[in-house]
């Protein structure tokens, strides 16, 4: 069979238990595909080949004997901040370059005991803090689309550009990502993917590379709706190893695709129609409403009368948050260490300054000032009140509506190296600004891809549920997926 690559990862489990190929013939063409375009691409920061052909074969033979697990012989790519024990994890950061993980983390166990195969490390920017996958250590990530007006690299949207990038460019089946404001679901929108945040605390982050812990959450970014249900239920899982980790048994997701959605009650906030956002998302936004009308949906005006200080806010909390969880990489124990030190306080500072980029500077700096004795009450402890405020939102939206349906950016893909929001860092962090809400409120949020712009790029929609209603989130998303067709892919460049 040809064009393995370019299956999903359902056709691709059926084909497999259908003895139609094998997961060693399937991984082989994955190894092909990513010799060929990672170059042009930078997805891969580090390859495991050889482990994948060994896992594979591990698959093929359970295949043979009918011992078949949920992903038997599926090959992924995995983000570079979940740890994989004996293969290098950096998060890609310089300050992590030569770590090697004596453990595995939580998600990438689960996915490797339901039979996935690991093709290897995906970039990100660094210690997930970005939207464009520029602060990369290993390098930026090149988006697989190109516009038809320019022939300029464009961002895979960040921090999980290279999970994105990997998916839509068939370099794998699906890729495990992570998102603290957005990093699923802006990426997935900008390479015409789907991506899905789960609600706070359904996918342990026991082995993840912490950035800002109460916002960070894992997902999946795959090929299709049904996709990522296959692949959110063997990434979720109740551990005691994440004090956070929710003991709430997990519904069968995949049985949520396909489902009517007559009846549900679909939410659209006021507060989300903004000032200079291109007329293009506006119409994608007005189109998606009407393919849910269309499928018996009831439209329902929302107020979310906070959302105007979920950005300040968020950029507040989660540099707080990076703040604590960075302190940690001193030159000590692990990671880069200076060769330049003449004393302690130097191996400190230096090691740190040479490890860490800019923006992650920049994050850590914002975060030690609104910690600090000054500052805490005028800003940290606001932020977490208005936190509490657009929660509360939520929870009063829910007294109309079952889901909400919003854009999932406020814009295509840019270009690599835009001047504009590299001079201004607010303008870059801006692209957030659709996300940042569900994060904030620990809630479920899905981008799926929905239309090209002008330039014949991505655009997506997001949908938001209720907290542990990832179902109905997915039925929504599968609606919204059959009604837009979009089965456009980038025309190989590479």
């Amino acid at each position: 069979m040809s064009d393995l690559t370019k299956l999903t990862l359902k056709s691709a489990l059926d084909g497999l238990k259908a003895k139609q190929f094998s997961s060693t013939e399937l991984t082989e063409a994955f190894i092909g595909a990513i010799e060929k375009a990672n170059t042009a691409l930078n997805a891969y920061v580090l390859t495991t080949f050889d482990k994948a052909r060994e896992m594979a074969g591990e698959s093929d033979r359970r295949l043979k004997a009918g011992e078949s697990r949920p992903l038997e012989g599926a090959p992924l790519g995995i983000k570079d901040l979940f740890c994989t024990k004996g293969v290098r994890t950096t998060a890609c950061s310089g300050i992590l370059d030569t770590f090697v993980p004596p453990y595995e983390s939580t998600v990438t166990q689960n996915l490797w005991d339901d039979g996935a195969v690991m093709l290897g490390k995906l970039n990100m920017d660094e210690f997930a803090m970005g939207s464009s996958n520029e602060t990369s250590h290993w390098g930026p990530v090149t988006n697989p689309w190109k516009s038809n007006a320019s022939n300029a690299p464009l961002t895979p949207g960040g921090s999980s550009g290279g999970s994105a990038s990997a998916v839509a460019a068939d370099l794998c089946l699906a890729a495990t990502a992570s998102d603290t404001g957005g990093s699923i679901r802006q990426p997935a929108a900008f390479t015409g993917t789907v991506g899905i945040k789960p609600t706070y605390g359904r996918a342990s982050r026991y082995g993840m590379v912490a950035f800002a812990s109460s916002l960070d959450q894992a997902g999946p970014i795959t090929k299709t709706v049904e996709d990522a249900a296959i692949m959110l239920q063997s990434m979720c899982s109740h551990d005691a190893k994440d004090s956070t980790s929710l003991p709430n048994a997990l519904p069968d997701f995949s049985s949520f695709v396909g489902r009517s959605i007559k009846g549900l009650r679909v939410g659209i906030p006021d507060e989300y129609r903004l000032d200079g956002i291109p007329g293009e998302i506006d119409a994608l936004w007005e189109q998606g409403i009407q393919w849910l009308k269309d499928a018996g949906a009831e439209i329902v005006r929302i107020s979310l009368p906070n959302t105007k200080y979920a950005l300040p806010c968020y950029y507040i909390v989660a540099p707080a948050e990076a703040s604590s969880n960075l302190a940690r990489y001193d030159g000590m124990r692990f990671g880069h260490r200076t060769e330049a030190a003449s004393s302690l306080t130097d191996t400190y500072e230096l090691s740190r300054s040479e490890g860490f980029g800019a923006e992650v500077k920049r994050r850590i700096m914002i975060g030690t000032y609104v910690l600090s004795a000054g500052f805490y009450d005028a800003y940290y402890v606001k932020a977490l009140k208005v936190r509490r405020r657009i929660a509360e939102d939520f929870v009063n939206a829910w007294n109309s509506c079952d889901v909400i349906l919003t854009p999932a950016t406020p814009s295509a893909a840019f270009q690599l190296g835009d001047t504009e929001k590299a001079a201004d860092p607010v303008q870059m962090y801006l692209n957030d600004v659709f996300t940042v809400t569900t994060n904030l409120a620990g809630l479920p949020g899905m981008a799926v891809p929905a239309g090209l712009d002008s330039k014949g790029l991505p655009l997506g929609l997001q949908v938001i549920g209720k907290a542990l209603d990832e179902g109905t989130t997915l039925a929504v998303g599968a609606v919204l997926e059959k009604a837009a067709g979009f089965t456009h892919k980038p025309s190989q460049w590479w």
